[in-house]
């Protein structure tokens, strides 16, 4: 039996499931037999969720990331992982990374303002080859953004935490190669998962090496940008402005102060939604893969806490 965890358009999902996979699926919040539930397909589900699931075989999440599970206290050390690879998000992450680069090359950041003070005047044009871009975060979704705005005509350098080759594009990797790459970047665009290791990863050392005019846009996790430094960085005027569509704390309250910050563009959380038919079908092909027992792209197990 596979159980299912979705907030939204769930019977959607249960019957893609159930067409494609040779197990029973059932969906929250229907009960079931913990002890019959083999493998379970969830997106951030509540505390304790997975707790009475004690035989399972695997978690299938229903995005990208791993680092949700990763922290949780309800997963037993070992368990297998395994997340989506693009699953139709890799098209969606590179429209909103393009949104957020024209916005500022095009300097509709600047115009909005003009508009709003009935100012009519115009900026020099900045071309598309005369803008570094540096993409943190070389996996398959941000591996195509980058090929894909090399190809468009951007000067793009890739950074990963381990090496990485691709094609025409300059890359490094570790945290040594990071102070230069930010030293030579018009547009920041992070599209890293939550790690130790990327966790405040841009902060007030580091956004601080980023030259002046410089513009962030953050579609990866929230904790990999230290807020308060980022804000600190646009109010002195030394960057431009940034575009966040994730946050350390989601749902973004109400009542944070940011959301009225003038040199910031808020999207919540929807760079790249996972598409049902396309995840439900990885699904079914991981799972078949997995049962023969061939290599599964995006397999991990749950690291002891």
């Amino acid at each position: 039996m596979l159980y299912l965890y979705v907030d939204s358009d769930r019977e959607i999902w249960q019957e893609s499931l159930q067409l494609k996979l040779p197990l029973d699926v059932v969906a929250w919040p229907h009960s079931v037999d913990a002890e019959q539930v083999e493998y379970v397909a969830a997106w951030n589900p509540p505390d304790g969720f997975f707790a009475p699931f004690t035989h399972l075989k695997g978690i299938f999440a229903l995005g990208a990331g791993l680092d949700r599970f990763h922290k949780r206290d309800d997963i037993a050390p070992g368990t297998p992982l395994i997340r989506l690879t693009d699953a139709g998000m890799a098209q969606q992450m590179l429209e909103y990374v393009l949104h957020g680069i024209l916005h500022f090359q095009r300097d509709f950041d600047r115009y909005l303002q003009q508009q709003e003070q009935n100012i009519w005047q115009s900026w020099p044009y900045r071309s598309a080859r005369e803008l570094r871009v540096s993409v943190l975060g070389l996996g398959e979704l941000g591996g195509h953004v980058a090929q894909v705005l090399a190809q468009l005509g951007y000067q793009v350098q890739g950074w990963s935490r381990t090496p990485k080759h691709l094609e025409g594009i300059t890359t490094c990797h570790g945290m040594a190669a990071l102070p230069n790459l930010l030293q030579h970047t018009d547009v920041l665009v992070s599209i890293l998962p939550s790690t130790p290791e990327t966790r405040g990863l841009l902060n007030a050392d580091t956004l601080i090496l980023l030259p002046r005019g410089a513009v962030v846009i953050n579609a990866g996790r929230g904790d990999l940008i230290e807020l308060r430094a980022l804000i600190d960085q646009l109010d002195s005027g030394h960057l431009r402005g940034a575009q966040l569509d994730v946050f350390p704390q989601e749902p973004l309250t109400a009542e944070n102060p940011i959301w009225q910050h003038p040199k910031l563009i808020i999207t919540p959380h929807v760079a790249a939604a996972t598409l049902v038919e396309e995840a439900t079908s990885q699904i079914a092909s991981k799972l078949a893969q997995w049962q023969q027992g061939q290599a599964v792209a995006g397999l991990v197990t749950k690291a002891a806490m």
